[in-house]
């Protein structure tokens, strides 16, 4: 699977713009539809404030983004060193309890989920996360 764009650097919550900036700037080069790079940048952000707050604790830590593309199917990867977290896991939210009775947050893995056609998950060998984002039927 090519890598068409690469990103790695120390990340904190104040460089979520850059790499939002960073998904719509590559989503234009590959010529990809508004509302495609839109639900990118969504589940990209989600993903990544999820792993600086509660991965990282809201510390800086690395993170390493790759954008590639398989046949038609776009993927993003992110690899972070936080601790082991698989959001794969997390069940959805229970909608048999009013919105003002849930407890805050809980979600922004749903709100991924609804973004993208795949969510992957696995344990990096070193420690660590990978969370892979496909979004299908999106390469010309």
């Amino acid at each position: 699977m090519p890598i068409i764009a690469s990103l790695s650097r120390v990340i904190e919550k104040k460089d979520l713009a850059d790499i939002r900036h960073f998904i719509e700037a590559t989503g234009s080069q590959l010529g990809l539809e508004a509302s495609v790079i839109a639900a990118l940048r969504r589940a990209v952000d989600e993903a990544v404030s999820n792993i600086v707050i509660h991965g990282y604790q809201g510390q800086a830590g690395p993170l390493t983004l790759d954008i590639g593309q398989k046949e038609a199917d776009l993927w993003v990867c992110l690899r972070d060193k936080a601790p082991l977290f698989d959001p794969t896991q997390v069940p959805p939210p229970d909608p048999s309890i009013p919105l003002p009775l849930r407890p805050p947050g809980g979600l922004g893995i749903p709100f991924i989920r609804q973004a993208i056609d795949e969510l992957r998950y696995r344990p990096l060998a070193n420690g660590g996360n990978e969370l892979t984002l496909v979004k299908r039927d999106v390469m010309g």
